[in-house]
């Protein structure tokens, strides 16, 4: 299975994860030039801009070991692009969701990365 393959199945096993807790599922590999965001939800009325992170082994470390200033910093550009785009004026958070293992197990979920 190659990167993409894996990615994949990181952000099918996030997205499953996020319905299952009455999220709604708005959009998926959102791009623009020097801006991604892995899955767009909603739930309550709130966005969530979705960071998928994926490490195959323990010793790669936490998936959410890297979320670095340099990567939430990227995570917040990438918000205001969207929120620009979309002309979204309600409330919105950047999470994170962390899976890992050959099974693409969901260990955690953080609603709120700031």
């Amino acid at each position: 299975m190659n990167t993409t393959e894996r990615g994949r199945k990181a952000e099918a096993a996030a997205r499953v994860y996020l319905e299952m807790r009455g999220f709604e599922i708005v959009e998926q590999n959102w791009r623009r030039p020097r801006c991604e965001i892995d899955i767009v939800a909603r739930k309550d009325g709130v966005i969530h801009l979705v960071e998928v992170k994926y490490r195959a082994k323990d010793e790669q470390g936490s998936g959410l070991d890297a979320l670095t200033a340099t990567k939430l910093k990227q995570m917040q550009r990438s918000a205001w692009y969207w929120v620009d785009e979309y002309k979204w004026r309600g409330e919105y958070v950047l999470s994170a969701v962390e899976i890992a293992g050959p099974d693409f197990v969901v260990l955690s979920f953080i609603e709120n990365v700031f």
